[in-house]
């Protein structure tokens, strides 16, 4: 579509700005001797092998642009390809020292470059949010998957999925009666699908799961829309498990979905717990001002005690005391007995809570009371990113496929601190947290810790 090519052309013209506006500039600077070692010779090579790399490592890819943690992931990789290649032309390089360039100016290509992707898929998400820059979609299946497909993309804009049409595997009476389903108008037949694709101009067809879908049916629809402008996406049994766990190859001649075991160990994980150590330690150094004006504001209000300590469920089932800071009235324990749960499942919320003090209402509303797990994260009991930490009276409701949040640390925020926070039903927290667990990386915790900062200043779902 138009605004596919413009998008694209967008990243690719951002891209080559970062790379070689900082290519030049720090040519120009070792030109004029300004930054010790930094030959300016160098310049055009790590430009040119920057943007060669770029489209090899499939960063500008239409597909992926504007929404996942897999864009970042691709320019990462090329940035990274790029070093390697210029570390091994070093010994034909004895003249030009290639360290500068390595430890200073790569990075700053792709912190720009990073940067501005970040800036377009903002505006790309913003302009959804109006419902323009969508891809028209026709879905396929059973009226229940169908049904929350339309939902799903309805709540989530910013996927860029609009569906238009909907063609129904088994008969619906209410579907057939009104001739919608959600609100989209039910077309033909599974036999009229692709003329009903080339007729609208649809972006993608989307199959929902099925047992009409055999391998037959799905190979004579893919040959049937060749030649169209669709794209056919098809939705695997295991929906809920997707990311870097996912591959597909061949076998004998056949496409099989591969999932790889979660990660749980290994050298990844190590890394997020230095990560953790580290990240911890420079936030409390940095919040410490915060931290103890909040301490004092707390002791200002009521004289109570600052700090609330809470036994909580880490991993494995063990229990832990979570340090927060105090933002109820003394004895608000007891007082919940007396008040109507607004939330479903086993938490408790309330959205105007009568026993959260003035001054607990503005820590929460900036999640400045949550500060103190730092602490916790330095000893170990939890970790930046995680699942929600839960109560120990939720756990035992628990049935075994809720419990496999408790496979891994819980965090101090996670999917569900960036997806709502308590405006989220219990079922979609449960739904995000065995994702994380599922299809865990070091890319995705960037992104939800990048995605967090936003979240506390807009305080959205924070009560």
């Amino acid at each position: 579509m138009r605004w596919e090519r413009r998008y694209r052309a967008a990243v690719i013209l951002s891209d080559a700005i970062a790379v070689i506006g900082v290519a030049a500039l720090a040519g120009i600077l070792g030109l004029l001797g300004t930054i010790e070692g930094l030959h300016p010779a160098i310049a055009p090579l790590i430009a040119v092998l920057v943007l060669i790399f770029l489209p090899v490592r499939r960063a500008w890819q239409i597909e992926m642009l504007g929404d996942g943690a897999e864009e970042y992931r691709r320019v990462l990789s090329a940035m990274f390809s790029a070093a390697v290649v210029l570390a091994l032309l070093g010994p034909w390089l004895e003249r030009l020292d290639v360290r500068p360039w390595m430890l200073g100016v790569l990075p700053t290509m792709t912190f720009l470059a990073l940067l501005a992707r970040y800036l377009l898929r903002q505006w790309l998400h913003r302009s959804r949010r109006h419902g323009r820059c969508m891809l028209p979609v026709v879905v396929a299946g059973a009226a229940d998957s169908v049904r929350e497909l339309i939902e799903r993309t309805r709540e989530h804009c910013h996927v860029g999925w609009r569906v238009e049409a909907a063609c129904l595997v088994d008969s619906d009476p209410q579907a057939q009666q009104d001739g919608e389903i959600a609100g989209v108008p039910v077309i033909g037949s599974l036999d009229q699908l692709a003329d009903h694709v080339r007729r609208g101009g649809y972006r993608v067809v989307a199959v929902t799961p099925h047992s009409h879908w055999t391998p037959e049916v799905l190979r004579r629809l893919a040959w049937n829309l060749e030649g169209t402008s669709a794209e056919l996406a098809v939705a695997p049994v295991l929906m809920e498990v997707a990311g870097p766990r996912v591959k597909v190859s061949g076998v004998l001649g056949m496409p099989m979905l591969r999932v790889s075991q979660p990660a749980f160990t290994g050298g990844g994980r190590l890394i997020k717990e230095i990560a953790d150590r580290i990240g911890a330690f420079l936030a409390l150094v940095l919040t410490s001002p915060v931290l103890l004006a909040a301490a004092i504001a707390i002791k200002l209000d009521d004289g109570g005690p600052v700090f609330y300590r809470q036994l909580r469920v880490k991993r494995d089932g063990e229990v832990f005391t979570m340090w927060k800071l105090r933002t109820m009235h003394v004895g608000a324990d007891r007082m919940r007995s007396q008040l109507a749960n607004e939330a479903d499942g086993p938490l408790f919320k309330i959205r105007s809570d009568p026993r959260v003090t003035r001054v607990g209402a503005v820590l929460r509303r900036f999640s400045i009371d949550e500060l103190p797990q730092l602490f916790n994260v330095l000893g170990g009991s939890m970790s930046l990113v995680g699942p929600r930490p839960p109560l120990l009276e939720e756990t035992l409701s628990y049935g075994p496929d809720i419990r496999r949040r408790l496979l891994v640390k819980p965090g101090m925020t996670g999917l569900w601190q960036v997806s709502g926070r308590s405006d989220l039903s219990w079922e979609d927290s449960v739904r995000l947290d065995l994702r994380y667990v599922e299809d865990w990386s070091l890319t995705l915790d960037a992104v939800i810790l990048w995605k967090t900062v936003r979240a506390v200043v807009s305080g959205r779902g924070a009560y």
